[in-house]
């Protein structure tokens, strides 16, 4: 770390910093109407630099200048001044005309850190990628921005809403307070994936929580639309935008307030308590605060995730996600309340290929035990529930009426939905494995498949019986015979081996979205 010499303060006129001589200018201007000055500015970035500078080292940055503080007018810097001292590292980033690139600065240091706060450059925005790799995000950030009417609290509901949909991807998120009226949470990556996916992946994340919570989030930026309700900004996973670093000074007030990490407990108390207080920091709290805690957004830098393909949107159209299927799973999010049953939300995949596709036959002990069959299909899981089970005597028929759709997610759903909730009771999966349609279709009320699981081999018939109800089905064991499991394999899941009695008394949902299943450990992300 570069240090500043310890006979010089930020009111002197030069500063000398690892040989570096800064000229102090106008140490005494007041940038902010309170009465902070350009020599507490300078203070204040010498003191947090430890901090700071691993965040946005080799970023490049554009600078936001207020040369007569924040009551005048700003200007934004991308390009390097002339004047840049030679020591300042800069890199080249293309532009997108094809002219010539611009020279970024690059703080990578606390000489060049203390050189662009006398610049009057009170906010910092770097970047979400790092130089060379100008293609690659190293995060996702979703800058959450209220509507007239909306305030940071209502931020952090939306913030919380979204912590709990990535907890579900089995993805860490982070949040921080912007220093000015919203909230930014960032989504670790620290892989190859490329802007192209990021942004797609963004704008498919704020379209499912709009359509979750209409009321209370959007993801068109059409400020008519925000009213009394929280912008979740995607657009900023762009390689050509910026969004203001961690522990930078903001010039949205009379007062000097920073961009702040917060935990989320702590989040979730200035929302329980109402204090819009509790998020809003300035230098010398936040100073205390960083002793105390420490960076608490340290695990942005180096936490390595990967982003569900399912998630990713279009890669040729970004801003086209897959919500030609999400009417179909209306039904299924209009009888659960997510806040309360473990089951898996409903997101929507993109369309598989292939002539195999999965299939899982749950065994649910709900008001009355049944088995509910479902089959990938159209983006959705196709269900019914079959009253007696899946027969396995040749020609043998069974009742099988038809349940709303399911999201993907809920082929490895397995554990206990709480009483009172839709569907309440312990659901096994039973069997699980691909199929495979020999005859028919779906939508003409008939199809003939092969299953291949774990449990059931061999050919079934779906038929739909419009003369008794629209939503009555038979299943109609064809092909040849399927042997009867034993009364051990009956009662045994396919995926833990677990019994009804047991999942009921582990009393936890063990699924898994449709990823190569993550092993469980008992240390895993217990800071959730």
């Amino acid at each position: 770390m570069a240090r500043r010499s310890a006979s010089n303060t930020p009111s002197a006129k030069d500063l000398r910093i690892d040989g570096r001589v800064l000229t102090l200018s106008n140490p005494d201007k007041v940038m902010y109407p309170s009465g902070f000055t350009k020599a507490q500015v300078l203070d204040y970035y010498l003191r947090v630099a430890k901090f700071i500078l691993p965040h946005l080292k080799d970023r490049p940055v554009t600078l936001k200048r207020y040369p007569n503080g924040v009551a005048g007018e700003f200007f934004y810097e991308k390009r390097a001044p002339s004047f840049t001292p030679e020591w300042v590292k800069t890199f080249p980033v293309p532009r997108r005309d094809g002219e010539a690139p611009i020279s970024y600065i690059l703080i990578n240091d606390l000489a060049t850190l203390a050189w662009t706060a006398n610049l009057a450059n009170l906010e910092v925005h770097p970047f979400l990628h790092r130089a060379p790799k100008i293609h690659v995000p190293t995060a996702i950030v979703f800058d959450l921005d209220p509507g007239e009417g909306a305030d940071v609290l209502r931020c952090a509901e939306v913030a919380l809403l979204l912590k709990d949909l990535f907890a579900r991807l089995d993805l860490q998120s982070f949040v921080k307070v912007s220093g000015s009226k919203g909230l930014q949470l960032y989504v670790p990556l620290n892989s190859s994936v490329t802007y192209e996916v990021t942004e797609a992946f963004a704008h498919t994340v704020a379209q499912l929580l709009e359509e979750e919570h209409p009321k209370l989030a959007v993801s068109e930026m059409a400020k008519q639309k925000r009213a009394g309700r929280v912008f979740i900004d995607w657009s900023q996973n762009s390689e050509h935008k910026t969004t203001v670093s961690v522990y930078s000074l903001r010039a949205k007030h009379e007062r000097p307030y920073i961009s702040m990490p917060v935990a989320w407990d702590e989040l979730t108390a200035a929302l329980a308590k109402k204090d819009v207080q509790r998020l809003f920091f300035e230098p010398e709290a936040a100073l205390k605060r960083l002793m105390k805690k420490g960076d608490l957004f340290a695990p942005v830098l180096r936490l390595k995730q990967q982003l569900p393909s399912f998630l990713r949107g279009n890669k040729r159209n970004p801003s086209r996600v897959t919500t030609q299927t999400t009417p179909a799973l209306q039904e299924y999010r209009n009888k659960r309340d997510f806040l309360k049953t473990p089951e898996p939300r409903p997101i929507v995949p993109n369309k598989r290929e292939g002539a195999r596709r999965p299939f899982v036959v749950q065994k649910h002990a709900a008001s009355r035990l049944h088995y509910d069959f479902r089959l990938e299909m159209y983006g959705v899981l196709k269900s019914w529930a079959v009253p007696k089970g899946i027969p396995l005597a040749l020609s043998e028929k069974r009742l099988a009426v038809a349940t709303e759709d399911h999201p993907v997610d809920y082929l490895k759903f397995e554990g206990t939905i709480p009483q009172g909730q839709y569907g309440g009771g312990t659901v096994m999966v039973w069997d699980i494995g691909t199929y495979q349609v020999l005859d028919g279709n779906y939508y003409k009320g008939k199809l003939t498949i092969s299953l291949e699981g774990k449990k059931l081999t061999g050919q079934w018939t779906l038929v739909k019986a419009a003369s008794q109800g629209e939503k009555n089905w038979l299943i109609i064991k064809t092909g040849a015979a399927t042997p009867v499991p034993g009364k051990s394999q009956d009662d045994s899941s396919a995926l833990t081996n677990r019994s009804m009695e047991q999942i009921a008394k582990d009393n936890k949902a063990t699924w898994q979205s449709n990823r190569p299943p993550i092993a469980p450990s008992p240390q895993k992300k217990t800071s959730r």
